[in-house]
Parts: structure tokens; sequence; C-alpha cells
């Protein structure tokens, strides 16, 4: 039993930032203490087996952390997050927005606009803490901020894939006249692009697969807040 190509993407982009890595009856869990992206602390289910979330929910559970999965297909749970992931196809935008590629220095601004795009500005520096040495001489990793009038107003971490082209699941913005040029100058860092984008955004990509994050335990259990990056 495999996971979803859509799945095994995710996985592939997001486990060279985690912390470990678990795999359990065709499952891929991701756990990164510290950090409140949900790809980083979710497991990843092939199907829906409702007889494998229980254990997936005790592991979770044995490491103090609330159980999140993460599914393309409905299952039980309080839904946490979703996103739309396909191909990228660069889209009109205003060409008022500016995007750079920054250094490994600008980590920590770069993480503090990331953080505040999804409503959680106080893990900017522990996001930028755990990134750092993780993208510290990765040549298939770039940074890349976005600017209007020169005040930072998105963040995308583009990651190169095995097939020439690269992957932009971990972004946001602080104003949607961002996303676009955002993700159209992430586009031109490889021969296509695969994203994700948020389940609210005008955005569109080719061969769209929605991924849903949910919390098995639901919301009264005590633990960390699941309110994160997705």
């Amino acid at each position: 039993m495999t996971l979803p190509p859509v799945l095994s993407e995710l996985v592939a982009y997001f486990e060279p930032l985690s912390t470990i890595r678990r795999d359990f009856r065709g499952a891929v869990t991701l756990h990164t203490p510290g950090v409140n992206v949900l790809a980083l602390n979710s497991t990843f289910v092939p199907d829906a087996d409702l007889d494998r979330l229980p254990l997936v929910a005790a592991w979770h559970h044995a490491q103090d952390m609330p159980a999140v999965v993460a599914a393309t297909v409905p299952l039980p749970g309080e839904e946490v997050g979703a996103v739309r992931v396909g191909s990228y196809h660069p889209q009109p935008d205003t060409g008022v927005i500016v995007v750079e590629q920054v250094s490994r220095l600008a980590l920590p601004g770069w993480a503090a606009v990331l953080a505040e795009a999804h409503g959680t500005p106080e893990w900017a520096g522990a996001l930028a803490r755990h990134l750092a040495p993780r993208l510290e001489g990765d040549r298939g990793a770039a940074l890349l901020t976005a600017y209007a009038g020169g005040e930072a107003v998105g963040a995308l971490l583009w990651r190169a894939s095995p097939d020439g082209a690269g992957g932009a699941h971990l972004w946001g913005t602080l104003d949607p006249a961002a996303d676009a040029p955002l993700l159209n100058a992430a586009h031109t860092l490889g021969s296509g692009l695969r994203a994700s984008l948020p389940d609210t955004s005008p955005l569109e990509v080719a061969d769209e697969v929605t991924v849903t994050y949910r919390r098995l335990d639901g919301p009264g259990r005590p633990g960390p807040e699941t309110t994160g990056i997705s």
C-alpha cells in the first residue's frame, strides 16, 4: 500500500524540513516539535481505513501532540486546514509587486512574513530557528520574498524536484495581490511548478487535488494549538 501521488509529493517536499519520519501500515508521519506547520506534524494516510486511525492517534498522543491526519479522502474529525494541490501556470499580475530571491541571512524576516500571513506571528522565531540548519547548504531550495513599495508582503520556499520542476507548498502573503507574482516567480526557477493553494484562493492549479488536514481527537482534547501554517 502506497500513498496517492499528491501525498507522496507533499511528503517529499516536507520531509527534509521535519525532525522525524515514521512509516506505519502505508501511512507516513512527519513529526516536528516546536513548529506550527501542519504538514510537518501530520500523518499522511493512503485511504479511509478507519482501523488505522486509533493507532495513528495513539502515537501522536504519546508525543503529546494532537492527532492530525492529511488525506485526499473523507475522514472523521475536525478540519483544521485544506489546500488544493496541482500544477501552477503563470497567471496575470499587475506588476506592482516585486519578488526577490533572498539569502539564508534573511530567514528571520522571511519567517516573520510567513507566520504573520497565516495568522500566527508568535511562531516566526521558532520557525526561522528550525529551518536555518535544514536549509543551510541546500542548493535545491530557494527563499522568495514579495515586496510592495519596499514592504515585505509574501514569503515562499521553493524546492527542486527530481523531474526538473519545483514545488511551492510552504508560502503565504499578507496581500492577495502578491499571490500570483510570488508563484509566478517560483515558476521561473524550474521547468514547471507544483503548488499548494489555500482552499480560499481565487488562483487556480491544473489537475487539482484537495488535501484536507483533520484533527482526529477533536477540539476538546488538551494539547498544542493546531491552527498552523498549511
